[in-house]
C-alpha cells in the first residue's frame, strides 16, 4: 500500500466541462493557476477540438497536484477510448452531468469497472 505522503500534496480538483459547470465550479471556489501559469481547468465549446481535450486530459491525470478530475460526461465521450484507458487511483476520475446533457450510468467508465468487479 502506498504512503500517504505520496498523495499530501494532491488537493486540487480539475475540470473539464462546457462553460456553465465551469462557471459554477469556479464560483465554488475550485480555480487555480499555478507557478507556471498552468490553470486546472478548461472550457470546452463547440470550437474546441480533441486534440486540446486530450492534451487537457493527460496533463490534469499526470500533475501531483490533483487529486480529483471532473470531467462533463457528453465531453468523455468525445475522447472515450482515452478516458476508457486510464486506470489509476490518482487523480481520481468521475464523469459528471451537465446542464443540457443528463447523466448516463451505461456511459460511466468508472461505473462500468465497479459493476465487473461486482460481476453484474
Amino acid at each position: 500500500m502506498a504512503s500517504t505522503t505520496a498523495f499530501k500534496d494532491r488537493n486540487l480538483i480539475a475540470v473539464i466541462g462546457d462553460e456553465d459547470s465551469i462557471t459554477g465550479l469556479l464560483l465554488a471556489g475550485i480555480g487555480h493557476v499555478n507557478e507556471h501559469q498552468k490553470k486546472n481547468f478548461l472550457v470546452v465549446d463547440s470550437k474546441t477540438q480533441i486534440s486540446a481535450i486530450e492534451a487537457a486530459f493527460q496533463e490534469f491525470t499526470q500533475r501531483k497536484d490533483i487529486a480529483i478530475v471532473l470531467i462533463n460526461q457528453h465531453i468523455a465521450e468525445k475522447i472515450r477510448p482515452t478516458v476508457d484507458r486510464y486506470q489509476e487511483a490518482f487523480p481520481t476520475l468521475l464523469e459528471i452531468p451537465s446542464k443540457d446533457h443528463p447523466y448516463d450510468p451505461s456511459k460511466d467508465s468508472v461505473l462500468k469497472r465497479v459493476q465487473k468487479l461486482f460481476g453484474e
